[in-house]
């Protein structure tokens, strides 16, 4: 079955490939929509870019929460359940593709779509960084082409039938959550339970960066969210020094460090991990920065360079019996 419509949007063709078997859903802001994606090029190969059968896990879209490409929402509503549809839509439409797809990519090969380390928008992120990581998408961002998607709508889920996770919620939803998911992290923290608190941290900084996003960087309301977005980081950090990822608690310090050289308790924490890993000379540094912020740790800084000195006494001890014999 093959029906070619136009949807009354200016570059947009829709062909039907199959036809769904229910009636038309209701489509309202907050609806879930599941579905199955294939991006082929408009060449004569119909090259394909992206195919979430091939990945294994089908895509969802939440109807009215600013999804970055928005033609998606325009093509899903046009569709009944079962449907399997062939849109075209010209360069207006698919501007974006290259970065949704980088995330879409990043999130398959089971990394974090969401890069903390970044502190603009999403734009200035494309132009500043040049490449996206995918060859296909570079050229495709550098040459804006039409491309087809291949659509199949499995699912519509109404606001009332499932759970919001943050990337479905709206920014002043997610505003909300934070506060929440920083006391969850806290009694789970206090409990012992270091993983599952890391989680409930992380989860409020995705929250925060999804709407930092869409501010200008520096501004006030920008500065607001990087604040709280510290605040939690340095807790994240906290669960990472007793779960013993020492190299990755040194990273997040570091980055907040950089940007924002007055946050005492990024330098203690650094410090701490030094520690752990035996980098004397910057443990030391660290400790000291600490103390010129913050006088008042001096006697926690006491004790913490207690234990660099007698780690790096037991590391030398070992070095010293594993060495022994050598010459």
């Amino acid at each position: 079955m093959e029906q070619t419509l136009m949807l009354g949007v200016e570059g947009v063709r829709k062909t039907i490939l199959h036809g769904g078997s229910s009636d038309m859903p209701r489509f309202i802001t907050g609806t879930k929509v599941t579905f199955h994606f294939r991006t082929q090029l408009c060449d004569d190969e119909r090259t394909v870019l992206d195919d979430s059968k091939k990945v294994g896990v089908p895509m969802e879209v939440v109807i009215g929460n600013m999804f970055k490409l928005e033609v998606w929402e325009t093509l899903l509503t046009s569709m009944r359940v079962g449907e399997v549809a062939e849109f075209w839509c010209d360069v207006t439409h698919t501007g974006l593709y290259p970065m949704v797809a980088k995330s879409l990519r990043r999130i398959a090969e089971g990394k974090d779509p969401v890069d903390w380390h970044i502190h603009t928008c999403g734009m200035a992120n494309m132009f500043a960084h040049h490449s996206l990581g995918y060859e296909d998408l570079d050229q495709l961002q550098k040459e804006p082409r039409p491309l087809y998607f291949v659509l199949e709508l499995l699912k519509v889920e109404q606001p009332s039938e499932y759970d919001r996770e943050s990337w479905a919620m709206s920014d002043a939803e997610r505003l909300k959550a934070v506060p929440l998911l920083h006391g969850q992290g806290n009694k789970l923290f206090k409990q012992g339970r270091y993983q599952d608190a890391s989680n409930k941290y992380k989860e409020a900084i995705i929250c925060i960066k999804n709407n930092q996003t869409k501010e200008k960087a520096w501004d006030a309301p920008w500065m607001k969210l990087e604040k709280m977005a510290h605040t939690l980081t340095l807790n994240y950090c906290q669960c990472l020094l007793r779960t013993e990822e020492y190299y990755e608690v040194i990273e997040h310090t570091t980055d907040i460090i950089n940007q924002h050289p007055g946050v005492m308790k990024a330098y203690y924490l650094r410090a701490k991990a030094h520690v752990e890993v035996w980098n004397e000379a910057e443990a030391h540094t660290d400790f000291q920065k600490v103390l010129d912020l913050d006088p008042g740790m001096r006697k926690a800084v006491r004790k913490e360079v207690q234990v660099l000195n007698m780690r790096m006494e037991e590391k030398r001890e070992e070095d010293r019996i594993k060495y022994k014999g050598m010459f």
